[in-house]
């Protein structure tokens, strides 16, 4: 009975496919809040893209050398001293793989884009309430519904103590995920901005709510941001601000950013004397967090030179098939005696879990996807002015991704996992669809 239910439900999702987005729209809705409903949703719609789109999807050269990579892999963890972990290992890429592969084919245009960046915005929204309240409301709750269909952790105070987490598992993880959706936020707050300064010269009348919404909501996001006390967080916030103030050519901001972040670095880490005349005017909050002085105390072990030094040592010893995914924390906890989850570099980490080549391979991979949005934001004919903006969004947050795992890992989350493949997905996706054009365009017969 079970198995005929199951089937039902099946054909009814495959006949439907058209509607997968929908579902995965949803997906990313509820994934803040409810990470095994939400990865089930996404997981379902790729396995129904790809039942659907297999021939399309085999015949693109870039899921070809995902494929390479998956077998690259798999020959990693037969190799691994400890091979039940590293193939457990594997879930963590392997599967996502097939989702980038699925949505890549099942997102094409801009009107996606959009649609994903706002549901981004919007689901991000209940997190945000929870982590302010958790940090200055003293909130608190465990809470499990069906094991971990719905499973809410807050620690009140944060975790770390006084830094906000929600209900991410980390202030780090937290702040990985504000940044993402800051970034992309802040552009659809921008789309709103550049429309309403059209609508008033045309004399016609708008709709605001849209506008006000998007300003609540990074300014909420950028509080949050604050109080994780993520430097890596911050980094990427400014980061963020000054491309997109480069882009909008606005310089005055671009001063402005470029003399408050100066400052900051300055109380931090000028001599004596300059910094003494800086920290009158800085906030000890952001100087001693971004020099560690905030930490006095922190053990050699702790700290990420020590941590990359360690992975770096790792691949040079095994520098083909590596030691075996998710093998770093034992070795580094037999060696330092302090157990830590990860080297705080994903590409440090990869090389040393699963060797250079693997580790060249997929950097190769992320260039190509980000190279070719490049090109196609500058030199295809095809896309709309209006439209730039929102692709530029989701470059910049692709960058932002990279830039965060050279200093941090997101790959256990499956939160910020998932994220990042589908932006991936996105922008391989509408390039893949103006490509198309662009040749059809050059060669019509």
């Amino acid at each position: 009975m079970l198995g005929a239910s199951l089937n039902k439900a099946f054909y009814y999702f495959k006949s439907r496919w058209q509607s997968c987005w929908n579902y995965s729209l949803w997906a990313l809705l509820i994934f803040p809040l409810s990470p095994l409903l939400g990865a089930v949703t996404v997981v379902v719609v790729s396995l129904i893209t790809l039942l659907k789109q297999y021939r399309k999807i085999s015949r693109r050269p870039l899921n070809w050398g995902f494929a390479l990579l998956s077998v690259l892999l798999v020959i990693s963890a037969g190799f691994a001293d400890d091979k039940t972990a590293a193939f457990l290992g594997l879930f963590n890429l392997l599967p996502f793989f097939l989702v980038f592969a699925a949505h890549s084919t099942l997102i094409q245009t801009f009107a996606q884009l959009r649609q994903m960046a706002w549901i981004l915005v919007i689901g991000s929204m209940p997190v945000l309430i929870i982590g302010l309240g958790q940090l200055f409301l003293g909130w608190s709750l465990k809470l499990e519904i069906l094991w971990v269909v719905l499973a809410w952790t807050i620690r009140p105070g944060g975790n770390p103590p006084g830094r906000i987490a929600s209900l991410f598992l980390h202030a780090n993880t937290f702040a990985a995920y504000l940044a993402i959706v800051f970034i992309l936020g802040l552009g659809l707050w921008l789309e709103q901005w550049r429309l309403g300064i059209r609508y008033r010269r045309l004399g016609i009348g708008k709709n605001s709510v849209p506008f006000l919404f998007l300003t609540v909501a990074m300014i909420t996001n950028f509080i949050a941001l604050v109080f994780t006390s993520s430097r890596n967080g911050w980094g990427i916030a400014i980061f963020a601000c000054l491309a997109y103030a480069l882009y909008q050519g606005w310089r005055i901001i671009v001063g402005g950013v470029a003399v408050i972040v100066s400052s900051v670095v300055l109380a931090a880490f000028a001599p004596s004397p300059v910094a003494q005349f800086f920290r009158q005017y800085v906030p000890a909050f952001f100087w001693a967090r971004l020099n560690d002085d905030m930490y006095p105390d922190r053990p050699i072990a702790l700290m990420r030179k020590t941590q990359w030094e360690f992975a770096w040592s790792l691949a040079q010893e095994h520098p083909w098939t590596g030691w075996g995914l998710r093998s770093f924390s034992r070795l580094y906890k037999a060696q330092m005696q302090i157990p830590l989850g990860h080297p705080h570099n994903f590409f440090l980490m990869l090389s040393a879990e699963t060797g250079f080549p693997s580790t060249f391979l997929f950097c190769s991979l992320l260039a190509w996807i980000l190279i070719t949005g490049v090109q196609l934001l500058r030199k295809s004919k095809y896309i709309n002015t209006e439209d730039r903006l929102i692709f530029f969004s989701y470059l910049l947050a692709f960058v932002a991704w990279v830039l965060f795992n050279t200093v941090d890992v997101t790959l256990f989350d499956i939160r910020l996992n998932a994220l990042s493949w589908l932006i991936l997905a996105a922008i391989y996706g509408v390039v893949n669809r103006y490509n198309q054009k662009d040749r059809f365009a050059s060669h019509p017969n």
